[in-house]
Parts: structure tokens; sequence; C-alpha cells
């Protein structure tokens, strides 16, 4: 007895001094790897026995200059999640659920049966969730059904509001990803399947987007699918305070909707409107049609991802306010005293006025307001190909003029707001010829040849004209915050300044003069009738495609008496002997905007 005893002890005493051991080796000599073991295990545990479903992806969203959401709206919707059929619940709340959803009993059945991970309801042929009205949450509250959860979802793009280039659009985008994020991808803290801002500010603001992690729900079931009793649902997301951020744009977005209905309601197929604060510049509403959806990005038919914002084509007349500009500023040529004479045709390089038999005797005013080929093809050839290029330059022609800057410090880093948008050019390739040729320079100051100008930049160069010469760089964005509403970058207005220098006060004067000639007996007397007294530069050029197209402008201002707006409009691939579509548009624009200060005054 006493051996066996003693045996039985030693045994024992064995087994505790192994223990002592292993426990020791864990904490001793290897605390990390025991810690990994037991994450894992449990990790691997808790994956078993869980269904996940992310409610919202913790990106951040934008707002418009009054705080309204353009982006983000959060509302309940129903979460379904895989478990074994015979733990969903009885028939009869099954039946009720299928008339809440207004769906066949059978068919809900099959679809919850055949789940193999967690989803939100969504009724055929919807991209987003089916948002619960009131009544329908409360008639939920009176089942028993098991995987059947009412929880917010954040909604990134409400269907109230319709998609907008400026803003952008989110996707999967591996070449992107891989262009992007490479040190990310290589630290697999980024994966290829991961979505990315694929357009607009939502790619050039893609990397303060994104936050710091989703907020998901887990549902708990046991080793036989059923749900665990007591667990239920948990929530787990991100403890930063400070994200998901909020940008504040400079849009006014019930302007910006109000000039798309008005877009689509009048016939722009294609084609641009962009509206500038006149003051600094500041984006107030950029439209680009046609339009696209956000959550059918890869329709076989096509969609319309280019913003014609900010895509450079064939200005045509617009373009002959820089040729004015400098003559002006070269000393070429008298805005009173000198005289023109057209008779509709040039006498060299095949051109001719786009008035059959000619303007007569015009001033360099009147050659503005009637768009006389003549009079500028005349004051073209007077100039050479750099004081072309130059004078373009100073009014923010032919260059990147869009909100950016160049600082790599700070929160914001190297920024350009509008990613995509093109330069233009005024010459081939953006180089000034060195051989004169009269053909090219008289090509050139009409608009046509190699000269791109974006309605971006045509808005722009409103702008600077309304401002003596101060060329602004246009700005979509005012501010960024975090979270908890602490700022935490203002992005200011820039100027967008020449190398070259700025165009005279005296300069711009005169040119205002001359829009506002265009409207009062030129090329624009059909849109004097209006709410405001406007002025501005129409436009008509021949595009470079197979088909015989025409690019229709016309940029300009008002109110004349108190500018407030600047305004270019585009419809682009129009045929080519119909009316100036833009010019019509540009009216209706401005009183849109007229409506809606009135109406903004109104509610103040």
């Amino acid at each position: 007895m006493k051996r066996r005893m003693g045996l039985a002890a030693l045994l024992l005493a064995l087994l505790l001094f192994g223990s002592v051991v292993r426990l020791a080796w864990l904490q001793l000599v290897s605390p990390a790897a025991g810690i990994r073991a037991a994450e894992d295990w449990k990790r691997g545990a808790v994956a078993q026995h869980q269904r996940r479903l992310v409610l919202d992806t913790g990106r951040g969203d934008f707002v418009d200059r009054y705080g309204r959401a353009i982006t983000g709206e959060t509302y309940q919707a129903l979460a379904l999640f895989p478990i074994r059929p015979a733990a969903r619940g009885n028939e009869r709340d099954m039946a009720v659920l299928a008339d809440i959803l207004g769906v066949e009993p059978a068919a809900l059945r099959r679809e919850l049966d055949g789940l193999r991970e967690a989803k939100f309801w969504r009724r055929e042929g919807e991209e987003v969730p089916y948002p619960l009205s009131e009544e329908q949450i409360r008639r939920l509250s009176g089942l028993t059904l098991g995987g059947v959860r009412v929880l917010p979802y954040r909604n990134r793009y409400p269907a109230s509001f319709p998609a907008k280039h400026a803003i952008g659009y989110i996707s999967q985008h591996p070449e992107l990803v891989r262009e992007v994020y490479a040190k990310e991808l290589a630290k697999g803290t980024v994966k290829l399947t991961d979505t990315v801002g694929g357009g607009g500010l939502e790619r050039s603001l893609d990397r303060l987007l994104r936050g710091t992690g989703a907020t998901s729900v887990s549902y708990f079931i046991d080793g036989t699918d059923r749900p665990l009793r007591g667990l239920g649902i948990r929530v787990s997301q991100s403890d930063n305070p400070y994200y998901p951020l909020r940008v504040v744009t400079t849009l006014d977005l019930k302007l910006q909707n109000a000039l798309e209905a008005y877009a689509d309601a009048n016939g722009l197929r294609e084609g641009a409107i962009v509206v500038l604060d006149a003051a600094n510049a500041d984006v107030l509403a950029m439209v680009s049609r046609p339009s696209f959806d956000p959550w059918r990005l890869d329709d076989p038919a096509g969609p319309e991802l280019a913003n014609h914002a900010i895509r450079a084509v064939e200005p045509g007349s617009v373009f002959k306010l820089v040729t004015a500009a400098a003559a002006l500023e070269y000393g070429v040529a008298d805005e009173n005293h000198e005289q023109f004479e057209c008779d509709g045709e040039y006498g060299k390089y095949g051109l001719s006025c786009w008035k059959p038999g000619g303007h007569g005797l015009l001033t360099l005013r009147e050659g503005l307001a009637q768009s006389c080929n003549i009079v500028f093809a005349t004051l073209a050839e007077r100039l050479t190909a750099a004081q072309i290029n130059q004078t373009a330059d100073r009014l923010g022609i032919g260059r990147q003029i869009g909100w950016s800057r160049e600082e790599a410090s700070g929160p914001l880093g190297a920024l350009r707001l509008l990613e995509e948008e093109e330069a233009g050019t005024v010459f081939a390739g953006g180089r000034v010829p060195s051989v004169r040729d009269g053909g090219l320079l008289v090509q050139t100051g009409i608009g046509q040849r190699d000269v791109r100008v974006t309605p971006l930049q045509a808005a722009n160069l409103v702008v600077t004209l309304l401002n003596g010469g101060r060329v602004m760089e246009p700005r979509l964005v005012s501010e960024i915050r975090y979270a908890n509403g602490q700022r935490m970058a203002a992005l200011a207005p820039r100027e967008g300044a020449s190398r070259y220098g700025r165009v005279s006060p005296a300069v711009t004067g005169a040119l205002l003069r001359g829009m506002e000639a265009v409207v009062a007996r030129g090329t624009g007397q059909s849109i004097r009738e209006g709410t405001w007294a406007v002025a501005g530069k129409s436009g008509t050029a021949e595009t470079s495609a197979a088909a015989a197209r025409n690019h229709q402008w016309f940029a300009g201002y008002g109110p004349v008496q108190s500018p407030r707006y600047a305004v270019a409009v585009l419809a682009a691939n129009r045929p080519p002997d119909s009316a100036n579509r833009a010019t019509a548009l540009f009216r209706g624009v401005m009183d849109v905007i007229a409506a809606h200060e009135k109406a903004g005054k109104a509610s103040r």
C-alpha cells in the first residue's frame, strides 16, 4: 500500500513538474509564440461558429457647402444569416415575413435555405438593400425567426442623389490598386479585391476616405448551425473616434440637382455645365452628360464615366477672347478706333466668315460681338505664336487649372482634386512653333486646329476677366473634418498664377465690354430676355471626328451689374447645321441659378 501510494505521489509530482516546465517555457522562453497560438486557436474557434456581415465600410462621406449629405445614408434593412433550415422558426412566422417583404413564401424559403453567407435582403434587380418602413419594422419585431435581424445599413449612394462625375465612384480596380497601393499590397494591408475610388474626388481623396476599418456584425451559431442562445449578435467596429472623415465640398447640392434636372429636361445628351463663384472660382455645380449608374459600372452598354467638364475639346469662337486679349496686351490692335472690313472672305487659307457677305466695317468690340472670323484672323496674323500661347497661359488656358498643391507635407500631402483634368492645348504637343505659319496662326486665333479647352477652363477664364486678370484655381473641396467635427485640413482658395504674369485690368475690361455687346446686339441676342441681364461669348467648333459634328459653346456671367456667377456650357457633337444649343442652355442655366438664389434668400 505504501509502495502504491509512493508511486502515485511520484507520478503526480512528475505531472505537476511537467506542467510547470511547460508553463515556464510559454511565459519565459517563447511568450509571443504562445500568445499567437492561443489567439489563432480562439480566432479559429470563433470563425467556425459565426456569420459576419458588413454594416458600414467606414469610408468617409461628402457633404455640400451647407452640410447637406451628398453620399451616405443610414437606414434599417433586413439581414439574413445562413443557419440550418430547421432553426429558422415556424411556418406561420415565415409566411408573415414573406408578406412583409412582398414575396411568395416558397420563394423566400428557397432563398433562405440556399444562403451560404450573410447578406441583406434586396428586391430583385436592385443593387442596395431594401429600406424597411417603420410599419415593416414593427411587424418584424413580433416574429421569432432565427437568422433574421433588422440592422442599420450604411448606403453610400442614396437613390435620391443621382451620380455626379465630380464626386466620382468606387469600384474594384486591381490595376489601380497595384499602381497606387504597391507598398500596402506588399505588406498585406491592402488586397487586390479591395474597393477603391475610381474617378472624381473618390479617387483623388481615396487614401483619406478609406478610413480605419468597417463596422460589421457577427451572428453566432453552434456546431450544428443553430443560433447560440445568449450570444445573439455582436457588433465590431474601429475604436478610432476621428474616422470616418467628412469632406466638405464647395458644391451647392440643391443647385447641382436643379441643373442636372434642367440639363436632362432640355436635351443635353453630351456635354457639360460648370458654374463657378465669380469671386473666388469655387465650383458651385458641375454637370456632365451622359451620366452613369455607380452600381452598374460594368454595364455592357458602356457607362459614361468621362467627366466632360474637365475633358478638353475644340472651343471655337470662345477662344477669340484669348486672341483679343493678346492683340490688346501686345498693342497690335485698338479697342475702339481701329476698324476692320469683313466682306465674308479672308482671301487666303480658305477662310471665310460665318456670315455670307460679311459684316462690313467693324471695331474690335463689334468683331467680338459678331464673332467675325475675318477680324480675328487679321489679329492672329499680327501676333506671334509665342504671344498667343503666353496670353492663353496668363488666362489659365492650356494648362491644368483645378485646385492642387505640390507640398508633400501635412495630412494632405501633394494633391490634385481632379486627377483626370486634361490640360488642353494651344499648339500641338504643347510646343510653340518656331517657324511662322500664317495658316496655323489664323486657325489658332479662331479656336480651331490644335486648340483644346475644357468647360472648367472656359468658366474660369470668365472669372479671371471679372477679377481683372487674377487667375484662380477652381476649388471643389473647402475642408476635411474628422468624425468628431474637428477640422483635419482646410483647402484655402489658391491663385493659379502664370509664369508670364497677368493680363492687365484694362484688357480684361475691354473683353467684358465685348461680352456685354455679344448679348446686347451680337450672336447672343436670343438670350437677352430673362431674369438677369447676362453677358458672354458663344462658340461653334468643327470637331476632328470622322463624322461631321460641331461642339457648341457659351461662356459668360451674370448678373451683369453685379456679377456673382461664371458659367460655361458645352453641347458636344451636335449636327453641323443645328442652332447653338449651348447658348439657349446658358440662358436657362442662369435663370435656374436666379430662381435658386431667390429661394435661398426667402428661406433665410
